[in-house]
């Protein structure tokens, strides 16, 4: 994967030295807990994780709401008790959420 953060747009409020760490923690919930990855438009990315990363998930985007307001994050329980992520984008952020796509596990 490619660890160049250019995709972190600049209405990001986190430091520039924390943002690695905090793309890290997402790669490490994606590893850890991903189970499927779906775009579901250009401004919307669907992902179901493990039910065991429920609290990760729910302090680590709320975490990132604190920096990226233009984010919009919605925790759901599937019927098949594991997570639905749906995560969202203005228009004008499309390239964040195609950065944070192309960190997927393949």
């Amino acid at each position: 994967m490619d660890d160049h953060l250019d995709w972190v747009p600049a209405a990001c409020t986190l430091p520039t030295a924390e943002q690695p760490l905090r793309v890290a923690e997402f790669d490490e919930l994606f590893a850890d807990h991903l189970r499927s990855a779906d775009r579901v438009g250009p401004r919307t990315l669907d992902l179901v994780l493990t039910a065991e990363s429920r609290g990760t998930v729910a302090e680590l985007t709320a975490r990132e709401n604190e920096c990226c307001s233009f984010f919009e994050f919605d925790l759901t329980d599937t019927a098949d008790g594991e997570v639905r992520l749906r995560i969202g984008v203005a228009p004008t952020q499309v390239a964040v959420l195609d950065g944070l796509s192309d960190r997927l596990p393949r």
